[in-house]
């Protein structure tokens, strides 16, 4: 029977691996390929610096000519008539005219030293290694995640720094050891993903910093940028009338009529739309002119979630004051198992209802390290349940990979950890394989059970019942943000590198609880590696439950 189980887990494993293929064009979900990234852009660097000493050499050998030329004519040409009656004077200059000029100025080099440039490109391009439009769309919606989660000033995201307004002041809540700003063509891209999803309230606030940066900016256009002013103001301009900020038409006036061209006829026609828009639908007068944020209908605990996904930076203490609770505490626990006597581990109980308990150093740095080593090569965008089946989504940005007990001793060593600790089979059926997870730029999970909540649900296919538990690994450190988030209990646990997170996800009866509703806040900064291990009903009939908690 046992048998049965487990081939039944490792069929759907592998359908699970086949029908989600591996995607370079999900390179924003996973920090580690975003990393890779840069290796690419270096071999990109290697073939640019070749075309720039090609053209160089090109450059210089015309340079060569036109001083040869110059000299004749400022030496030769302008001196003594009798220079010209020199029958080797006049070949020279016959000869010039009829092949020399027409050797430069049609040659070939030019465009075969672009041509190898292209060919270079062409070749990373084949590889499948660069980032698709998807991926620059999904960085941008990141962005303007970690704008909204963290009430991020979009103008101090555009000079590089992380501020929040408090008290009308400009705050940093993380100040980064690198700091890079971005340019008007960075801001029109951002811009423009949230007007094409016709996000006003996102487009508005980085098209205005994008026209300020265009502005602004010395030399004018650029060959690398794909926006220009005039781009970003006819994008600004429709943002503007659809928040029904009555300066729209205004704003066509004064600013697409006086900056740009006059007789652009893109730019008049709309202008003449938006008076016909205005006309039929003129705005609302109110004293409060600002931008709000849209209300949202699939994600009721938005605020409660934001909240606590903030708490964890020092600006905030409206997180409860948990150690208040005397029935919460610290010590160092065995679980009378003769493997922990003499290794007890440090563990924080953080909540009783639902019992949640942090293990402190529960995996060593060169074991956590390993098992990212391990997942890299079966990295795949994280899926969700969507029914009877599995499906990615925008609430989940990361990716993941499952590991056997076979993959490594050290896969079999923290099964049998886990089981020291909380004296549960971890064996699969009656366990899944490790997951681990790498999340990507403003990488989250918004709120979420781990355990099944309808009974189609394909993680009743392992026929082992529901999750009654989450053993959550942290095998990394984060710089700020990625917390996590206990919606209803109202408390988050910010990464702790090498710690591990366990909470019970029923109740004995087999109700899910409730109040185990959880999230993965967004990585603001830094590269968030998780391993989740989920314990299922069966094969735990026998075992004792290690949760103190009376109403268990």
């Amino acid at each position: 029977m046992q048998y049965y189980f487990k081939s039944i887990y490792s069929v759907c494993v592998i359908i699970n691996m086949i029908l989600i293929p591996f995607s370079f064009g999900e390179m924003y979900t996973s920090l580690l390929n975003v990393k890779q990234a840069s290796i690419v852009e270096r071999q990109l660097i290697d073939h640019l610096e070749t075309y720039i000493e090609h053209e160089s050499e090109r450059l210089e050998d015309i340079k060569r000519f036109y001083a040869k030329v110059s000299e004749l004519h400022s030496e030769v040409y302008n001196g003594p008539s009798a220079a010209m009656a020199n029958p080797l004077v006049a070949f020279t200059l016959i000869k010039r005219l009829q092949s020399e000029w027409i050797n430069l100025i049609y040659s070939d080099e030019a465009q075969e030293n672009t041509q190898a440039f292209r060919s270079g490109y062409e070749e990373v391009e084949e590889e499948g290694s660069l980032p698709k439009l998807e991926d620059l769309q999904g960085a941008a919606n990141g962005l303007m995640r970690l704008q909204d989660v963290y009430a991020l000033q979009v103008g101090g995201l555009v000079r590089g720094h992380f501020q929040r307004i408090t008290n009308g002041n400009p705050i940093d809540i993380y100040s980064p050891t690198i700091s890079v700003p971005l340019s008007g063509d960075d801001c029109f891209l951002v811009g423009k993903v949230a007007y094409e999803l016709e996000d006003y309230y996102h487009s508005v606030q980085w098209l205005e910093e994008s026209v300020r940066l265009f502005r602004g900016a010395e030399g004018g256009w650029s060959p690398e940028n794909e926006g220009t002013l005039e781009d970003a103001l006819d994008h600004l301009a429709f943002s503007h009338f659809k928040e029904n900020i009555c300066t729209a038409r205004l704003f066509l006036f004064y600013q697409l009529d006086a900056v740009i061209y006059p007789m652009n006829r893109r730019v008049l026609k709309n202008v003449e739309k938006y008076e016909r828009l205005l006309v039929d639908n003129p705005p609302l007068l109110s004293a409060d002119t600002g931008l709000k944020r849209p209300n949202t209908t699939y994600l009721r605990t938005r605020n409660t979630y934001e909240r606590l996904c903030r708490t964890q930076d020092a600006l905030l203490s409206s997180q409860p004051m948990r150690y208040e609770n005397p029935r919460l505490f610290c010590d160092y626990f065995n679980n009378d198992s003769p493997g922990l006597l003499l290794q007890p581990i440090r563990r924080e109980v953080l909540s009783m209802q639902p019992y949640v308990v942090l293990y402190h150093s529960f995996i060593t740095g060169s074991e956590a390290e390993r098992i990212k080593d391990l997942a890299q090569t079966g990295l795949r965008r994280s899926v969700v349940a969507s029914g009877e089946e599995q499906a990615t989504a925008e609430y989940r940005i990361s990716k993941s990979a499952w590991l056997k007990d076979t993959a490594h001793p050290i896969i079999g060593r923290l099964d049998q950890r886990i089981t020291l600790l909380t004296s549960l089979n971890v064996q699969p059926p009656y366990a899944e394989y490790l997951q681990v997870v790498n999340y990507g730029i403003g990488g989250h999970y918004e709120p979420h059970f781990d355990h099944a909540t309808s009974a189609s649900s394909p993680l009743f296919r392992l026929n082992t019942g529901n999750r009654v538990a989450t053993f959550m690994i942290y095998l990394s450190s984060v710089d700020a943000g990625g917390s996590t988030a206990f919606i209803h209990a109202n408390f988050s646990v910010p990464v702790v590198e090498n710690a591990a997170l366990f909470w019970w996800n029923l109740h004995r009866n087999g109700q899910g609880d409730g109040d185990t509703l959880h999230a993965g806040c967004p990585v603001l900064v830094g590269d968030k590696w998780v391993a989740n291990k989920w314990i299922h009903e069966y094969g735990q009939e026998f075992q004792r439950r290690c949760s103190p908690n009376p109403e268990e």
